[in-house]
C-alpha cells in the first residue's frame, strides 16, 4: 500500500512542473526567434556601411565618435552579449557599454539595423559597421544618421570631457575621462573687471564665425594666463571650459617625442575644443627638449591650425619676462591675463566665500599687512581658511601669522644675500616668536610647513632676479663692446 502524498508536497510538485514548463517554452521561443532571424537574414540582401575611426589623414572621424556615443545610449545594449558594466559619474550609478566585436541592434522607422565594432588587422584601428536591408536603405539611411547627430548633441550638452595625450603606439593619441571640475569663472577670485572682459571676449568669439571667415582667418582664439603658482590659473582654465561647454585637450609636452607627434595631436583634436599647455615657460627653459621652439610656434599658429575651427588655445606661464618675443607676438597670443598674488580686496572675497564673513575686527590688521607689502597666493590663503573654517577668528589670525612669516622669510633671504656680500647679517628679532603665544600646536606645525614653502619661493624669486640681473649685465657689456 502506498501512503498518500502530503498536500504540501503535491503543491510543490505542481509549482516545479509549471516552472520547468515555462523555462522550456521560454528557451524554445528564444531558439525559434534566433532561427527566424537567421531565416530573415538569408532571405534579404543587406548593405554594409563602415564608419572608420580615422580618415586618410589620420584625423579622428567625428562620425565615429558620435555613433559610439549614440550606441552606448541605446537600451538594446543591455540585451547585447557581454555588454560592459562600468561605474558612472555619480555614486551608485552604473552604465552599460557596448563591447567591441559584439553586435547591437537598433530600430528606426520600423526598420531593424545592426551595428558591430570591428578592429582592423592592418593598423589596429577600429571601425563601426552598419548592416541595413537594401529595401530599407533609401528610406531610412539619411534620416537615421540625422537622428544620430541629434541624439549626440543632446548627450554633448550634458557632459564635457578631459583628454590627455598618451603613448600612441599603445593607447592611441588621446585618452578621455568626464571633466567634472567644480570651478567656474565666477568662483575664481580675481579682479572683477578682468573677469568680465574675458567672459565678454569669449562670448564675442562664439558669435564670430562669419567675421573670421570674411577676414580669411582661422576661427580660433588664444589666451596666455601668467602669474605665480597658486593664483588660480588652472581653476580659471576649468571655468573657461565649463563656460564654453568645450572638451579640454590637456597636452603634456614631456610625453611628446617629436615635432611630428605634436602635429598629430593637434590634428586629432575636435572642433569646439579647448587646447591647454600648462607651464610653457618651464618647458621652453629646458634644453635639450624633444619638441623644438619651431615646433611650438607651428603648433600655435602654423598651417595645421586651419585643420579645425572654433578652438580656444590656452597657455599658462609663471612669468613672461624671459620668454622669446616670437612666442608672445599677436596672432599667437591674442589675450594676456595676469594672475597676481592676493591683495586685500581678493582676501575679502576669499573670507566671504570660505568663512562666510563680510567684516571682522581683524580685517584692519590684515589690510595693514598687505599695505606693508606682504603677500600670499590665493591658494595659500584658501588652504589656511579651509584648515580653520570652524573659527573665523582663528583663521584670520593664522592668515596674519602667515603674512608675517612671509615677510620674515623675505627679510631673512635678503639678509642672507647681504651677509654673503658684506659678511654681516641682520639682527634677529623676537617679534615673530611672541605672536605664537596662545596658538595651538597643530597650527604651529602647519605654519612651519608654510614658512618653509615661503622660504623656498623667496629663494627662487631671488635666484630669478639674480639671473635676470646677470643677463642684463651681460647684454650691457656686449653692447659696450660693440660700441667700442
Amino acid at each position: 500500500m502506498f501512503s498518500p502524498i502530503p498536500f504540501q508536497l503535491f503543491g510543490l510538485l505542481i509549482v516545479s512542473f509549471l516552472v520547468l514548463r515555462f523555462l522550456y517554452k521560454s528557451s524554445l521561443l528564444y531558439v525559434l526567434s534566433k532561427w527566424w532571424r537567421w531565416f530573415q537574414d538569408a532571405c534579404h540582401v543587406y548593405q554594409f556601411y563602415k564608419v572608420p575611426q580615422f580618415n586618410e589623414h589620420m584625423q579622428e572621424n567625428q562620425l565615429y565618435r558620435k555613433v559610439s556615443a549614440y550606441l552606448n545610449s541605446l537600451a538594446s545594449v543591455e540585451d547585447s552579449d557581454f555588454a560592459n558594466l562600468m561605474s558612472g559619474n555619480k555614486s551608485k550609478e552604473i552604465n552599460v557599454g557596448l563591447d567591441p566585436d559584439r553586435p547591437v541592434s537598433d530600430t528606426f522607422l520600423g526598420a531593424r539595423v545592426v551595428w558591430r565594432n570591428e578592429k582592423s588587422e592592418m593598423d589596429g584601428s577600429r571601425a563601426l559597421v552598419l548592416k541595413v536591408r537594401r529595401t530599407d536603405r533609401g528610406r531610412i539611411l539619411r534620416p537615421y544618421l540625422q537622428h544620430i547627430h541629434s541624439v549626440f548633441d543632446e548627450i554633448e550638452r550634458k557632459e564635457v570631457r578631459l583628454y590627455v595625450n598618451t603613448e600612441p603606439e599603445r593607447n592611441g593619441w588621446w585618452r578621455s575621462v568626464p571633466f567634472n571640475h567644480p570651478a567656474t569663472i565666477e568662483t575664481v577670485v580675481m579682479d572683477s573687471d578682468v573677469k568680465n572682459k574675458v567672459k565678454s571676449d569669449l562670448e564675442s568669439f562664439l558669435k564670430s564665425k562669419q567675421y573670421y571667415h570674411r577676414l580669411g582667418r582661422v576661427w580660433k582664439r588664444s589666451y596666455l594666463l601668467y602669474g605665480s603658482p597658486g593664483t588660480g590659473k588652472s581653476s580659471f582654465v576649468a571655468g573657461m571650459a565649463k563656460f564654453l561647454r568645450y572638451d579640454v585637450y590637456d597636452i603634456d609636452l614631456s610625453k611628446v617625442s617629436a615635432d611630428s607627434d605634436l602635429k598629430m595631436l593637434l590634428l586629432q583634436t575636435t572642433n569646439k575644443s579647448m587646447i591647454v599647455i600648462e607651464h610653457l615657460d618651464r618647458f621652453l627653459a629646458e634644453k635639450p627638449t624633444a619638441v623644438s621652439l619651431a615646433g611650438i610656434l607651428n603648433f600655435m599658429d602654423g598651417i595645421l591650425s586651419c585643420c579645425g575651427e572654433e578652438r580656444v588655445m590656452v597657455f599658462t606661464m609663471h612669468g613672461k619676462d624671459q620668454i622669446d618675443p616670437t612666442v608672445l607676438r599677436p596672432g599667437r597670443i591674442d589675450v594676456h591675463v595676469h594672475f597676481p598674488l592676493c591683495d586685500f580686496s581678493a582676501f575679502k572675497s576669499l573670507a566671504s566665500s570660505h568663512l562666510g564673513i563680510k567684516e571682522h575686527k581683524l580685517f584692519a590688521q590684515v589690510e595693514e599687512m598687505f599695505q606693508r607689502g606682504s603677500s600670499l597666493s590665493p591658494a595659500e590663503i584658501c588652504q589656511i581658511m579651509i584648515s580653520n573654517r570652524t573659527s573665523s577668528s582663528r583663521a584670520l589670525k593664522a592668515v596674519i601669522t602667515a603674512l608675517q612669516l612671509q615677510t620674515s622669510a623675505e627679510n631673512s633671504e635678503s639678509g642672507r644675500l647681504s651677509k654673503n656680500a658684506s659678511g654681516r647679517g641682520p639682527e634677529e628679532s623676537g617679534e615673530t616668536k611672541s605672536f605664537f603665544n596662545g596658538e595651538s600646536v597643530h597650527m604651529m606645525k602647519d605654519l612651519g610647513k608654510l614658512y618653509g614653502l615661503l622660504r623656498m619661493r623667496s629663494r627662487r624669486k631671488s635666484s630669478d632676479d639674480m639671473d635676470l640681473a646677470e643677463k642684463e649685465n651681460s647684454q650691457h657689456g656686449t653692447s659696450l663692446a660693440t660700441k667700442l
